[in-house]
């Protein structure tokens, strides 16, 4: 059993409410939530705002070139009850969150010396324990001694739906058929890639949401938490 604050790394597969979990988990037992994923979407939109990326192919040079011009923060927003991505000062929680982005970030995200970048800045937050982060190489890349490893999975159709939903329900006029063929790529991309691929850690567990609600996801989650720190 842990003394004190412990790191809680969930690492899983695209939409699969990794994200949500996570910012949730920490809000209930006061953690700090650090999104790993954001961290990333925020490297492919400035990619994409500088048009580092053409004919869907990203333009590495540049994109390292940029890392350093690159100031990525989080920020709790008291009036919606979110965590809060900021890239340079600039809110682009939002932005992060649409179709484009997600089309570009998987192969922005491959490239050693973002993953490098990303994740020095992610092991600097972690230093005083007390934090909870999401992605899909947290407990086996970044945090391997983490003391809780979550491993979420869920079928992809029911991804698709779930991505598909929270786009529509923003808003937004987008396609079932081009969200579930994002989620399947991205399954690919992130399986096969030569850094860092998606896989789950020897000692995570292994979270199938596909049948169960965010309130029972989240009570699993705490009474794992309270197996580990008593």
């Amino acid at each position: 059993m842990a003394t004190g604050k412990i790191i809680i790394a969930i690492d899983g597969y695209s939409s699969c409410g990794k994200s949500t979990m996570a910012k949730t988990l920490a809000h209930a037992i006061g953690y700090i939530y650090i999104d790993s994923g954001a961290m990333y979407r925020a490297v492919t939109l400035f990619a994409l705002r500088n048009r580092w990326i053409i004919n869907g192919k990203p333009n590495v040079e540049k994109i390292i070139s940029g890392l350093n011009d690159m100031k990525i923060t989080f920020r709790w927003d008291e009036k919606t009850g979110k965590n809060t991505t900021f890239l340079n000062g600039e809110n682009i929680e939002d932005e992060i969150r649409k179709p484009e982005v997600s089309k570009y970030v998987s192969p922005v995200s491959t490239i050693a010396e973002v993953r490098k970048a990303m994740v020095k800045q992610q092991r600097e937050n972690g230093k005083n324990k007390g934090i909870v982060m999401d992605g899909r190489d947290i407990g086996t890349v970044v945090f391997p001694d983490a003391e809780l490893k979550v491993f979420m999975m869920a079928a992809p159709e029911i991804r698709a739906q779930r991505r598909f939903l929270e786009l529509t329900d923003k808003g937004l006029n987008v396609n079932f058929d081009e969200i579930k063929a994002n989620v399947d790529e991205r399954d690919k991309i992130d399986s096969n890639r030569e850094i860092s691929p998606l896989k789950k850690a020897g000692d995570a567990i292994i979270l199938d949401n596909s049948n169960l609600t965010r309130e029972e996801q989240l009570k699993w989650v705490l009474e794992k938490v309270k197996e580990i720190t008593g």
